[in-house]
């Protein structure tokens, strides 16, 4: 199990909780917000480790930690106690991990059964909740993580309102959340805030090809993901390389008369990944996920793989000194760069946006595509 000190490209985030660590006032409930892969839920079990740690150690930062003074003490686990093995072998009664998937897990069969599409009451309340308020199994209180906490419903979030705000005592509780605006404000006002950056492009790209994806292909996911390593390595595990390579190529040669066939082809392109990501969640844990919010995931992901390619063909026409992201693709950029405007390629971006909401409000991936197909190959502002 890592350690906080050991974290990588969050230093500004670690001092923060450094300094709650050696406070007298430690924050009871954080919100780790930032975007996906660049080390939160690392951090959240790290800071778990630190707090539950039965014989935490202190060293000087000595330099460590830009944002704090030289003698000030930075604590870690020991990583030898009983509470640290427990943790690291993942078999601590005061550490609990909330997701949506513990769903399967919960008492009621009618919860077990139901496709995970959100964090509910069942489980925030069952896992959390009434967890919280047992005493704790090794006496050095009680952390909860909980993952995807965007996702939790209006109802979960008010359910656990009082529980942030008076939380019993020892207890610690920290959500991870890619999109802050998504919570209530009043699940915000309860929570000590540490933002986490993206990580830097080049760390990316080497720790990629340090595990075997090709040069072009670490580059482009390294800038396309803007510094996420868990995202890259996700994509380039499920072989979104070659998906993408594909596309860019039809987009640079894109007419109107072949809308029809890319259109039909995108949508058994996400079918398929969405049948894949229901698979492969199965597989690993048992859980049941949603082929319908699966499936419009991977539409959602190839909008925004299509608009980073329009926001480079705009870097082209307009001569702007930035690095392509399709670097590796770079003739099929300038085939869009040259056959459109600037404004229209900016127009093409704001209507592939608009698209993606439409997606997230049940209109169907089909009637999507067809529409994004006809915008890419125009420039035409389609009104759905």
């Amino acid at each position: 199990m890592i350690d906080l000190l050991d974290i990588v490209g969050q230093d500004a985030a670690v001092a923060q909780l450094q300094r709650g660590l050696t406070s007298d006032r430690r924050p009871h409930a954080y919100l780790f917000a930032g975007p996906a892969g660049v080390g939160r839920r690392t951090t959240a079990l790290a800071l778990a480790r630190a707090i539950l740690c039965e014989t935490p150690r202190e060293q000087p930062n000595a330099g460590r930690l830009a944002g704090l003074d030289a003698d000030r003490s930075l604590r870690q686990a020991c990583g030898t106690c009983p509470s640290c093995r427990m943790i690291d072998a993942d078999s601590h009664g005061d550490l609990h991990v909330v997701y949506k998937e513990l769903a399967r897990y919960h008492d009621k069969r009618q919860v077990r059964e139901r496709v995970m599409q959100g964090l509910g009451i069942p489980v925030i309340r069952s896992f959390l909740i009434d967890p919280a308020g047992r005493s704790a199994a090794h006496g050095r209180g009680k952390v909860f993580v909980v993952l995807e906490s965007e996702l939790m419903t209006p109802p979960a979030q008010n359910a656990l309102l009082k529980t942030l705000e008076e939380p019993p005592e020892g207890v610690t509780i920290i959500l991870v959340c890619s999109r802050p605006q998504s919570l209530l404000p009043t699940t915000l006002s309860r929570c000590c805030l540490v933002r986490f950056g993206p990580l830097p492009r080049e760390f990316v790209r080497r720790r990629l090809a340090e595990d075997g994806i090709g040069e072009d292909e670490a580059t482009f996911w390294a800038a396309f993901t803007d510094g996420s390593i868990g995202r890259a390595t996700r994509l380039a595990r499920r072989g979104m390389y070659e998906i993408k390579r594909d596309l860019l190529d039809r987009l640079g040669a894109l007419a109107l008369a072949e809308e029809a066939e890319l259109g039909a082809h995108l949508v058994k392109v996400c079918d398929k990944l969405g049948a894949e990501a229901v698979a492969e969640a199965k597989s690993a844990d048992g859980a049941l996920l949603s082929k319908n919010l699966a499936t419009r995931q991977a539409t959602g992901m190839l909008l925004e793989l299509i608009a980073s390619v329009f926001g480079d063909a705009i870097t082209l026409a307009t001569g702007t000194d930035r690095a392509l992201v399709h670097a590796d693709q770079a003739s099929a950029v300038e085939a869009l760069a040259e056959r459109f405007a600037p404004t229209e390629l900016a127009e093409v971006i704001e209507q592939l946006s608009r698209y993606e909401r439409l997606l997230w409000r049940n209109v169907s991936p089909k009637t999507v595509w067809d529409n994004v197909v006809i915008t890419c190959a125009s420039a035409a502002p389609l009104r759905l």
